[in-house]
């Protein structure tokens, strides 16, 4: 998650590489911007193709759902990105070319050298945490949203009458399944999703351990979901398992062994979780949105003090590409 600064001037961010609380604990920033972007023109921000711009790091699991949602639903001309350096450094998330960072890009639309630019432009007395993703208004030159929860809300159905007919009415978040997704959600999220970050970030044994521990019961309650289901809630794929998908993906690779949530791997300890993350990322249009240098890079250089050296381990995580797994039917 990460970073802003604007031609005004700008105040002095809170040191963003200091993770852990005094008490040895992680705790996550609550998102500033809880904007909607609606499908009706009488909305505040309503939807326009090409009014809106969405800032992301491939590196940063919140920020990879929007990506997912953002080409699983066609939208990927609709609303523009620009992708930040992989490296979070002192001034927080920066623009990089292409050149010098593939895959990362310049900011076309603000001009922005650092995402902290782009939450200063849009609030100038902004003090806290300056993160990823952001979606960008275009037209009245502001912040509509940067929770990531929201936005792939947004995504579903706000932008349908600009996407092509076969995308139309795809939703990641449908009614008859809302109650047991946000049932779903809510443990996942406290225990896995941010639950890597709160063992990997704790700075006392009694934090890492009350953390790292639940994270490894609800990782073996998924696993066994999975032995039952092609998906989290059946043959559907929703929005539980697009959440779940970023950290997962992330969780040998960089989880296992950066944040010590080592006491089992997915690609040896999960064989229906690593199924499904097989087919997940098999699905068209969910493969580009993986960046594994971005990823690696990212947690291994930016944590110094975790790792002070920047050394990055060459291990990609499991195969995800074969064996091919092909869904029982269409999922959404």
């Amino acid at each position: 998650m990460s970073t802003a600064t604007t031609t005004t001037t700008e105040k002095q961010p809170a040191d963003i590489t200091k993770w852990h609380s005094k008490d040895g604990e992680f705790h996550r920033q609550v998102s500033s911007f809880r904007s909607s972007v609606e499908a009706s023109p009488n909305a505040e921000f309503p939807a326009e193709a090409g009014r809106y711009h969405l800032y992301v790091s491939y590196a940063c699991p919140w920020a990879h759902r929007t990506l997912i949602v953002r080409s699983l639903k066609g939208l990927e001309d609709v609303i523009s990105i620009s992708v930040v350096h992989y490296l979070l450094g002192p001034n927080g998330w920066e623009f990089a070319s292409p050149d010098d960072v593939p895959g990362a890009t310049l900011d076309a639309v603000n001009g922005a050298k650092y995402i902290r630019e782009v939450y200063f432009k849009a609030e100038p007395g902004y003090s806290a945490r300056f993160t990823v993703p952001v979606l960008w208004d275009k037209k009245k030159n502001t912040i509509v949203s940067n929770e990531s929860s929201e936005i792939i809300r947004m995504f579903n159905t706000a932008f349908d009458a600009f996407v092509q007919p076969e995308y139309r009415g795809i939703t990641f978040y449908p009614e008859d399944l809302r109650e047991k997704i946000d049932e779903i959600n809510e443990w996942i999220y406290d225990t896995v999703n941010n639950g890597v970050y709160k063992s990997g970030f704790a700075s006392t044994q009694n934090a890492y351990e009350k953390h790292c521990g639940p994270l490894f019961q609800s990782l073996e309650r998924i696993e066994k979901i999975l032995s039952e289901n092609e998906f989290l809630l059946g043959a559907r794929l929703t929005e539980a398992d697009i959440r779940l998908f970023t950290t997962i993906v992330r969780f040998d690779p960089v989880y296992h062994g950066h944040f010590k949530c080592n006491l089992k791997q997915i690609a040896t300890g999960y064989p229906n979780i690593l199924r499904w993350t097989r087919e997940f990322y098999q699905l068209p249009g969910v493969k580009h949105t993986v960046n594994m240098e971005h990823i690696k890079k990212h947690y291994y250089m930016s944590h110094t003090q975790i790792n002070p050296f920047q050394v990055v381990p060459l291990n990609n995580g499991p195969d995800l590409d074969t064996p091919s797994i092909k869904p029982t039917s269409r999922p959404y």
